[in-house]
């Protein structure tokens, strides 16, 4: 019987293996090739969630520059500090010491990781200054990076904080020339696909997707040396007669370019902790006055063009008073008998109320809606009221003769200015305007040359030595000008002791090419009337204008400024 051969248990067992390794490779061979194959696209996608982004790159927003090119406004390159939330949240640095430089507290960063724990991006604090940012990168903390951004910088300061505004932490206007002009001047970031390593730092760029577009310059009208002239007079007449507000605003009569525009209290906007609303809002447009006996030459010119009134029209003011109904107006003094001329000059609420009766509240009305009032000036400017001017078919006597010395009317600083230039440009109102050079200009006939001619020469009285705004008088310069002193409305009656001094004025009469609007809100003291508060300021800032912009004089030294102490009980 032949033995029958068994087999090696060796070979049985090197079999198995290899069936096992020859299998083993089928699979991952197949594995691999589904892989290439079918999960091609997959996979590449899910490597670059991983290590692509697409990251912003940001471009610097155009500038704010005065007429003359001198800036008001620059974007300074400036890093951010941003963390890759889980990298941050799982490094074991010196979080204490980061924490420090950031001006945070650990517990501040460690809710700010937890918060973010699903997201791949997290701010740890904006705009820092260059020290700051050194100092961080040199730590090389895992997880935290630095990012370039653009911070917006005022070199004026305060001197233009209001007229110019501000942008927020994104470089996004906010308010005043920044905010109006907003489409202009953005910048339009970059995008681009950057490869990171796992902890989120930077280690190439893979493709630019779109080109950063920088903002576009933007010129606008001011003059930076008009604009400081304005700044520094109000601030000293409001510290001195411890006023709660104040307003200027300076145009070029024939162009209607504002030239400066000034407000007080004022605001630094470099500083963010000074951007409360009741700082930076822009008096000359947001804010409605009743204009008081500014708004007298609108009335008188009303008359004038009626046909029924001349300059040299005799009115009976006696005496010194006059009864509508229950109500009485009054004037300062008992002026007698004053041509319409004299109404102007000493300023007479009575000559003023009982012209405007006789005239008819239609006339009163179209002249006054045609210089404006009521209506936006174009400024462009963002907030800009339209003040009111009531239908004349709601007025009653009283409302009538009120609204001839500016009662019952509010207006602003910026409409008063622009009804000014009316005056000024031979009875064409002109369009406002924050962009110098404009062609061609845009003007609408309000009134006759002669009448516009006529108020000139009787506001030029109105600012002379025995006019009510003879502290407005500038030496070499002939000047026409209209004080108000307005009792303000508290709790719906008009108080006693609580004023708005104003003053409107153009220069120089010969060939007017500036026009100027001061408001003083509530001064405090024994001096409260527009003649001697807000004329001086008037005065002061046209004498340094015609200076600066080499406009000739038109009068000889005999116009000499002077300065005519005028009593408590003096008129407007």
């Amino acid at each position: 019987m032949a033995k029958t051969k068994r087999p090696v248990p060796g070979r049985f067992r090197h079999n198995i293996v290899l069936i096992i390794f020859t299998v083993a490779f089928i699979v991952v061979a197949g594995r691999a090739s589904y892989l290439q194959i079918f999960s091609a696209d997959y996979l590449k996608r899910e490597g670059n969630a991983r290590y692509l982004r697409v990251s912003q790159d940001n471009a610097v927003r155009g500038m704010i520059v005065d007429r003359m090119g001198t800036p008001l406004a620059i974007s300074t390159p400036v890093d951010s500090i941003w963390a890759h939330p889980y990298t941050f949240k799982s490094a074991k640095g010196n979080i204490k010491g980061l924490a420090r430089l950031l001006g945070m507290s650990v517990y501040e960063l460690n809710k700010l990781a937890t918060k973010n724990a699903n997201r791949e991006f997290m701010y740890l604090r904006r705009h820092v200054t260059p020290e700051v940012a050194k100092r961080i990168k040199e730590m090389e903390y895992p997880g935290v990076f630095l990012q370039r951004e653009y911070r917006r910088y005022y070199p004026m300061g305060s001197v233009f904080g209001h007229v110019v505004g501000f942008t927020n932490i994104d470089d996004v206007g906010q308010e005043g020339l920044e905010l109006s002009y907003e489409p202009l001047l953005r910048a339009t970031p970059g995008r681009k696909r950057v490869l990171k390593d796992r902890r989120g730092k930077f280690v190439e760029t893979v493709e630019s997707i779109s080109l950063p577009v920088a903002g576009r310059d933007l010129k606008v009208s001011l003059d930076r040396r008009i604009q400081y002239l304005a700044y520094r007079e109000l601030k000293a007449a409001v510290k001195k007669h411890n006023a709660k507000s104040a307003s200027a605003i300076v145009l070029d009569a024939e162009s209607g370019e504002i030239l400066a525009m000034v407000n007080e209290p004022g605001f630094n906007p470099n500083s963010r902790l000074e951007r409360q609303s009741q700082l930076f809002r822009n008096r000359a447009v947001t804010d409605v006055l009743e204009p008081g006996s500014t708004l007298k030459p609108f009335t008188i010119a009303a008359a004038l063009e009626s046909g029924m009134y001349t300059p040299g029209t005799w009115v009976n003011t006696s005496p010194g008073f006059y009864k509508i109904g229950s109500k009485t107006i009054r004037d300062s003094h008992n002026y007698g008998r004053l041509t319409v001329t004299g109404v102007i000059q000493k300023s007479s609420n009575v000559g003023a109320a009982k012209i405007a009766l006789t005239i008819g509240k239609q006339r009163l009305w179209e002249l006054l809606t045609s210089v404006g009032f009521g209506q936006r000036s174009g400024s462009a400017l963002p907030g800009e009221a339209t003040g009111t001017l009531r239908d004349p078919d709601n007025w009653v006597t009283i409302d009538q003769a009120a609204m001839s010395y500016g009662y019952g009317i509010s207006v602003t600083p910026i409409q008063l200015a622009r009804a000014y230039t009316a005056l000024a440009n031979k009875g064409n109102l002109v369009q406002l305007t924050m962009l110098p050079g404009q062609e061609p200009v845009y003007t609408e006939n309000v009134m006759s040359r002669e009448t516009a001619k006529q108020i000139l020469q009787m506001l030029e009285l109105a600012a002379g030595s025995q006019g009510t705004g003879n502290a407005a008088q500038v030496r070499f310069y002939r000047v026409a000008g209209k004080t108000g002193t307005v009792h303000k409305l508290v709790n719906g009656k008009y108080s006693d002791n609580d004023y708005v001094a104003l003053f409107a004025g153009v220069a120089p009469v010969s060939n007017p090419k500036l026009v100027m609007v001061v408001t003083v809100d509530n001064p405090k003291g024994d001096q409260y009337y527009g003649g001697q508060i807000a004329a001086p300021v008037f005065a002061n800032v046209i004498a340094g204008a015609m200076r600066l912009l080499n406009i000739p004089p038109d009068a000889g030294s005999k116009y000499k400024k002077q300065i005519v102490k005028v009593k408590k009980s003096g008129p407007a």
